[in-house]
């Protein structure tokens, strides 16, 4: 299995979410992080943990990809978590994301959860998506 595929999946999930227009006017800005960087202020989404499998094909490497992208805040509340994973889904499921040297099949949402964390301050918004990718 090449990770190829999912690193252009991560690359053109990250610049599709900095250049959504409703997602930029939820964080107040292009606030979409792989690594989040140091003394950054919420509200912000970070790309999450990923899992990928074959998927057996008779015509090339086809992948599944689980993607966890995490929306946090500290509004004070779960509302702002709650608005956020719905302003991810729209900007994403089935989005036609242009993949480097791959071709998307499929994006679609999974699950979202929404949970207060430990320091009873932050909320973070969970939100899954499935997709499958193919050679170009």
């Amino acid at each position: 299995m090449t990770v190829a595929a999912s690193v252009a999946l991560r690359a053109a999930i990250h610049e599709a979410l900095r250049t959504d227009p409703a997602l930029t006017a939820a964080l107040g800005g292009p606030h979409v992080h792989d690594e989040v960087p140091r003394g950054a202020q919420c509200p912000y989404v970070t790309l999450g943990e990923a899992r990928v499998s074959a998927v057996p094909a008779d015509d090339g490497e086809v992948l599944e990809h689980e993607l966890t992208l995490n929306a946090w805040s500290r509004q004070g509340g779960h509302r702002e978590a709650h608005v956020l994973a719905g302003t991810l889904l729209q900007a994403l499921d089935d989005a036609p994301l242009a993949l480097d040297g791959h071709r998307l099949v499929a994006l679609r949402f999974a699950r979202a959860d929404v949970r207060r964390e430990a320091d009873g301050k932050t909320y973070r918004a969970a939100v899954r998506f499935r997709a499958v990718t193919e050679p170009a």
